[in-house]
């Protein structure tokens, strides 16, 4: 399983991914709430619809806080310029069996 971020979302929402549309028809992406929850704060072209379909992907399991702050100590995530919700999808990725980041 493949994690999209938010940016890999937008692109492809605006022009098209066909890295992200082959994953996809593949069965391959992995949808985390997060990056639902971004995409649902902006203005989407076919929102229902879009949100709907990001709700019928695999979902990534959620990571508590206190794991997510484990993870970016134990794999010395500090000052590498990614952010919080980048972390929460790492670390989400590295706890699902499938996904491969």
């Amino acid at each position: 399983m493949i994690p999209a971020n938010t940016s890999v979302w937008v692109e492809h929402l605006r022009v098209g991914s066909p890295a992200l549309a082959e994953a996809l028809e593949e069965g391959l992406v992995i949808n985390h709430p997060f990056v639902a929850g971004e995409l649902a704060c902006g203005n989407l072209a076919n929102r229902a619809e879009v949100l709907s379909l990001l709700q019928s992907l695999a979902q990534a399991p959620l990571v508590p806080d206190a794991k997510a702050l484990v993870f970016i100590e134990s794999r010395a995530l500090m000052g590498r310029g990614i952010g919080y919700i980048h972390v929460h999808l790492l670390a989400s990725a590295a706890l699902h069996a499938d996904a491969k980041l």
